[in-house]
């Protein structure tokens, strides 16, 4: 049996600051010519292929390190400390399980379907709100305000309060960013309780006024007499709230630009919306993840492909390189024939994120809607690349546009 630790492993900082665009892209494609599954990170290890993923994302030995991070950093009390304690990525076994059961209907594709009217709705306005000229700042003016519009509705919150929703799910999700911890910690914290109190009247007034939204869903959520208490329903909204919107604004971000890149893709788009729209998520969700590397830390010794792990390693499983596993040739294509394996951007097993269907179905929308309205689009200058430590997503994406007639 060989020790991980005993490894000559290639080497990659995903911490780097200096690690975006095509220098990041660059790094990942010289791992990916390694002849080998495994690397090294400045925290441990990093899994390259889609198998060895799948085995890390999946095993019941080991778990999401946000509980190691919360001790390592002594967040002990308060908001922030309750919020990591009870967030769904962070409850393993029975609980975890009966949460999943009680949440997942009212996220399922069913029910998210009664939110596509308000998607479509929401790009018009954006759209028309944009400057009539040829000029579009994409992140800023659609990217950005778009999920959290989507939020409000889902959330059965006024749409008026969409900003202060982008803002507390911005800096809440910072948590998972060592580096915002240490300099940054008391606005995460103030985030965390600005929103514990913006909910709290969300949910009285759901109770006292049930409504087509999910807190209302979340509320009457119910599975063998079980029901959400107030902390986990709580709980389960705010991570709803942080996992659905730097997400999605920056998956669609990747995904407009990378369509901007390859005009023969946005005419195929152009040619069939409704059919290659959610094709063109998937495509972009494979293509460019913008959750690339996922942490598990080990709760015991593990074993795999004959390489020993410690009790206590943190692997992080590289959804950039095991989204490439078994292409082939690897280019954006939304028309392609692609393996039938869910490309690992969402996670896997039982931590599978618990909002991918309404994600992709508001990217969708976006897309759909973007081809019937701007029949051509190119960049209009360098778009501006966030690192891939955390959410990989764009600053800025300038955009020429020509819209349809």
């Amino acid at each position: 049996m060989t020790l991980a630790t005993e490894l000559d492993l290639p080497a990659l900082d995903h911490t780097d600051p200096a690690l975006r665009g095509e220098r990041y892209r660059a790094a990942m494609s010289e791992l990916e010519g390694h002849d080998g599954w495994l690397a090294a990170n400045p925290f441990g290890f990093t899994v390259l292929d889609r198998e060895a993923g799948e085995f890390f994302l999946r095993t019941r030995h080991a778990v999401f390190p946000g509980l190691t991070i919360a001790e390592l950093f002594q967040i002990s009390d308060g908001p922030l400390h309750e919020e990591i304690v009870r967030n769904i990525i962070n409850i393993n076994g029975d609980d975890h399980g009966r949460l999943r059961k009680l949440v997942n209907p009212a996220l399922a594709p069913r029910a998210i379907e009664r939110y596509r009217p308000a998607m479509r709705r929401f790009l018009e306005q954006l759209l028309e709100a944009a400057a009539a000229d040829r000029r579009l700042e994409f992140v800023e003016q659609l990217a950005k305000p778009y999920p959290s519009m989507v939020i409000a509705e889902v959330m059965g919150a006024p749409l008026s309060d969409a900003p202060r929703l982008h803002h507390w799910s911005n800096w809440i999700q910072r948590q998972f960013d060592p580096a915002s911890l240490i300099t940054e910690r008391e606005l995460i914290e103030q985030a965390v309780s600005e929103f514990y109190d913006y909910e709290a009247e969300l949910i009285a007034a759901r109770r006292r006024d049930p409504g087509d939204d999910l807190i209302s869903s979340l509320i009457g959520a119910e599975d063998a007499g079980d029901r959400l208490s107030h902390d986990e329903l709580r709980n389960l909204i705010l991570n709803i709230l942080v996992g659905g919107v730097d997400t999605s604004q920056s998956q669609l971000a990747h995904a407009v630009r990378l369509l901007a890149e390859h005009p023969d893709q946005w005419e195929a788009l152009r040619g069939d919306p409704r059919g290659l729209a959610l094709t063109a998520v998937d495509e972009a969700l494979r293509y460019e993840p913008i959750t690339p590397f996922t942490a598990r830390i080990l709760t015991g010794e593990l074993e795999h492909r004959g390489v020993s792990f410690p009790a206590g390693s943190i692997v992080l499983v590289s959804a950039w390189h095991a989204n490439r596993d078994g292409v082939g040739a690897d280019q954006f294509d939304i028309t392609a024939d692609r393996p039938r394996a869910r490309a690992l951007t969402f996670g896997a097993g039982i931590h599978y994120c618990v909002g991918a269907n309404l994600a992709r179905a508001e990217m969708e929308e976006a897309l759909a809607f973007l081809a019937d309205r701007v029949e051509a689009l190119s960049l209009d200058g360098a778009p501006e690349f966030g690192t891939p430590s955390g959410i990989y997503g764009l600053e800025r994406l300038p955009l020429i546009i020509e819209r349809a007639r």
